[in-house]
């Protein structure tokens, strides 16, 4: 379970930033319980976050950050010695001083029957990891797993400080591995060691990025695996077509084109019999969206695993997308605590007449972007809405912040001007 992340000097997120799903003194009865304890009481996150802002504003940015530590954890050891003089960072570019200076991430997660929270993040350079470290708070006390430092001589994989008992088993021959630009949590995974698997573990398997339509044909092909193949189906089939017919796409049942492999949706017919379309010709785009998310979303469901979206509403109805966000609101349709942070113009998910507003007060964070094209963002909780306020309504108007800076009827006058001065 992710409760936080952090991050700093990537893309166009210059200065350090921390996206949190606790749950604040908002919440509208949304969060789940973790098992953590702070000063006596309850320690709760939210299964979903909405991150809104204006175009280019930097949402997807803050998606492509927790993807690149996602990235950075499971290819350090192995891809990055491809490269063994550099690390495939991307720094903030509209200052110069930024190039110079390091990138951070750093999340805060939960995991175990005996929930323990840890903290794990990295600082990197150009060139090398300049800084990593691994805590973990058993019983709430922290334990420091490791804290690194890059070395002296560069070559030197860095210096490292082991406290106390919490580390167990080999540490040297890790510390021998690890590379100047290499990750000593990749190292300690590719070698079995078991602590710092299961923290790897939860990188490699249980955050699912999913784009904004340009991965769209692998994830066709992964709900028709989903649907289709005997180990999932069993458990899964049923499920995607209920889901396709509760979508009011006039779909009756699905199977594979036994001549093509493809997949093929059924429909009803006026004379009461059925008919299947050819997915890519004949389905309509909205239809293939749809199927296409339904697999990554029951998968990540079953495993309780968190789900990053990239712009929600670019390929989904809006009442689509709020029902996949009551999906993850709801305890018994994700009894196994996944989560769910993505990315979306689309202001009808904070709440209108049709819709009656799907994400709550403390779940929604707003993106913008400064005159030095730095990316910032915060919770709408800062400015303190009241819990029967119009969010939509709010956010539409500027008052939250997030929305571009355009005058009505500015853009149509400048392409008026432009085409009056090109007749002359």
């Amino acid at each position: 379970m992710l409760i936080r992340f952090r991050v700093a000097n990537h893309r166009s997120i210059r200065g350090e930033h921390e996206l949190s799903l606790i749950a604040t003194e908002f919440d509208e009865g949304t969060a789940r319980k973790t098992g953590l304890q702070h000063k006596g009481r309850d320690v709760s996150v939210q299964p979903v976050l909405g991150v809104f802002g204006a175009n280019a504003s930097g949402k997807s940015n803050l998606i492509s950050a927790l993807q690149f530590m996602q990235d950075a954890v499971r290819e350090s050891f192995a891809d990055w010695a491809k490269t063994p003089e550099r690390v495939p960072r991307e720094p903030f570019k509209l200052d110069s001083a930024s190039l110079g200076e390091t990138s951070l991430f750093e999340v805060d997660l939960v995991l175990g029957e005996d929930p323990v929270r840890y903290t794990y993040g990295f600082e990197l350079s150009d060139d090398r990891v300049e800084a990593e470290w691994l805590h973990a708070y058993p019983h709430g006390r922290r334990n420091v797993w490791f804290d690194r430092e890059a070395g002296r001589p560069e070559s030197d994989g860095g210096e490292f400080i082991f406290k106390g008992e919490g580390f167990k088993g080999e540490r040297e021959p890790l510390v021998k591995l690890t590379r100047p630009n290499a990750l000593f949590l990749s190292v300690g995974a590719a070698l079995n060691h078991p602590q710092l698997s299961e923290i790897h573990r939860w990188f490699v398997r249980e955050i699912r990025p999913v784009g904004s339509g340009s991965d769209s044909v692998e994830r066709v092909a992964f709900t028709t695996v989903v649907a289709t193949a005997p180990v999932l189906a069993e458990r899964h089939h049923e499920r995607v077509v209920q889901l396709l017919r509760s979508a009011d796409l006039g779909i009756t049942h699905l199977d594979k084109d036994p001549e093509t492999g493809r997949i093929r949706l059924w429909h009803g017919t006026s004379d009461g019999g059925e008919a299947p379309l050819d997915f890519y010709r004949e389905e309509s785009l909205g239809t293939q969206a749809w199927f296409a998310f339904l697999g990554v979303m029951l998968m990540t469901l079953e495993a309780g695993t968190v789900l990053l979206v990239d712009e929600l509403d670019s390929s989904l109805h809006p009442s689509l997308a709020a029902e996949v966000v009551r999906v993850f609101q709801d305890p018994e349709a994700n009894p196994n605590g996944a989560q769910l942070i993505f990315t979306t113009h689309d202001a009808t998910l904070l709440g209108n007449a049709v819709l009656d507003r799907p994400l709550g007060r403390d779940q929604v964070w707003i993106t913008t972007k400064n005159r030095s094209g730095e990316t910032e963002w915060y919770p709408l909780t800062e400015a303190k809405p009241r819990k029967e306020e119009n969010l939509e309504r709010g956010y539409l108007r500027g008052r939250y912040g997030g929305v571009p800076r355009v005058t009505a009827g500015e853009i149509a006058r400048e392409v008026s001007r432009h085409e009056t001065k090109a007749k002359a």
